[in-house]
C-alpha cells in the first residue's frame, strides 16, 4: 500500500493516508472524497542515518533515553 499526500479543497486540509488501489480516500477533517493527490517528498539518499543521529543527540539533549539500549546509553557523552 502506497502513502500518498492528498489536500482537501473542501476544507483545505493537508494529509497523508496509506491507501489501497481501487479505494476512494477521504479527508478524515471533514469526510469529503473530493481530495487531491500532491506531490510527495522524498528523503534524500545517504542521510537517513544522520538523520537518525541528530535526533537520538537532540532525545538524550531533553533527557529521552527510552529507545536507548543500555550499550547505547553507555556510549553517550556525559
Amino acid at each position: 500500500m502506497p502513502l500518498y499526500d492528498y489536500h482537501c479543497p473542501a476544507c483545505h486540509a493537508d494529509f497523508e493516508l496509506l491507501v489501497r488501489s481501487g479505494t476512494v480516500p477521504a479527508c478524515p477533517h471533514c469526510r469529503a472524497t473530493t481530495v487531491e493527490r500532491q506531490l510527495s517528498r522524498i528523503a534524500p539518499a545517504g542521510t537517513s542515518a544522520a538523520l537518525i543521529a541528530g535526533a537520538r543527540r537532540q532525545a538524550a539533549k531533553e533527557g529521552h533515553f527510552s529507545h536507548y539500549s543500555k550499550a547505547e546509553r553507555a556510549k553517550l557523552p556525559k
